[in-house]
């Protein structure tokens, strides 16, 4: 792991897995650039981090908010080393009533903010000598799926697909694109947990934010740079376990 001094942004950052991710380089030594739709909690997380991030409100939907997100990053620390793309919603509907309007937010949030940032970022991260790090917060929902799921199984899918296009697409830029799928990832009260709920993982335990983590600094590390294209799959082995009804 060799986080200290890159400067990392991550999107969604003020809540959920991206909350735990900036908290994590920064305690790595990273500088992190907080960006995210809910400008208070993307403020309060900022004060308790302090001087060592920034945040910046982004709405991923509006590509002038991610240029803005990218020369404010660049004023403030004059690089680009790691985009963590984290940003989503995740919304149950049948499918028979969601309409386009509905599909075409979720994608837009989830799939077309991805690939913006990505763009976006790579124009500066082709500067370094070291290139560069992208990493896609994907899901295990692109894999496997429940009712009603369509859309955010779609752009979870299509954040796979984006992933290897990009890597090699990025590559001869020495940018390194991947994803990480979680799984049951519990980002409250781990006490609230059933005991039935972690011996169903082949892991014997739910998902914790820091799993994430390690994920992405593996992932992040310029040491890995024969790792691009991949998606890296942290669920506890469930997506391997085979299910029937009794």
């Amino acid at each position: 792991m060799r986080s200290e001094n890159q400067v990392v942004i991550i999107t969604g950052a003020a809540g959920g897995i991206g909350k735990h991710l900036a908290m994590g380089y920064v305690q790595a030594g990273a500088r992190v650039v907080l960006a995210d739709v809910d400008r208070d909690g993307g403020e309060q997380l900022q004060s308790e981090l302090g001087h060592h991030s920034i945040f910046v409100p982004v709405d991923v939907r509006n590509p002038a908010d991610i240029e803005h997100l990218m020369n404010k990053t660049m004023e403030s620390f004059g690089r680009i080393d790691v985009l963590v793309n984290n940003a989503g919603v995740s919304r149950w509907k049948d499918p028979l009533e969601m309409s386009v309007e509905e599909w075409d937010d979720i994608l837009n949030i989830n799939l077309r903010g991805y690939f913006l940032c990505a763009r976006e970022a790579a124009r500066y991260m082709k500067e370094n000598e070291s290139g560069g790090s992208i990493i896609n917060i994907a899901s295990t929902r692109s894999l496997m799926s429940e009712a009603n799921s369509e859309a955010y199984a779609a752009s979870k899918g299509g954040i796979v697909a984006l992933t290897h296009a990009l890597a090699v697409s990025l590559g001869s830029y020495r940018i390194r694109v991947n994803a990480v799928s979680p799984g049951w990832i519990e980002t409250g009260d781990q006490g609230g947990l059933r005991e039935i709920d972690h011996h169903q993982h082949p892991a014997q335990r739910v998902g914790k934010p820091q799993d994430i983590l390690k994920a992405c600094f593996y992932l992040s590390d310029p040491e890995n740079d024969f790792v691009t294209g991949e998606n890296l799959v942290v669920d506890g082995g469930m997506t391997k376990k085979m299910i029937y009804e009794e």
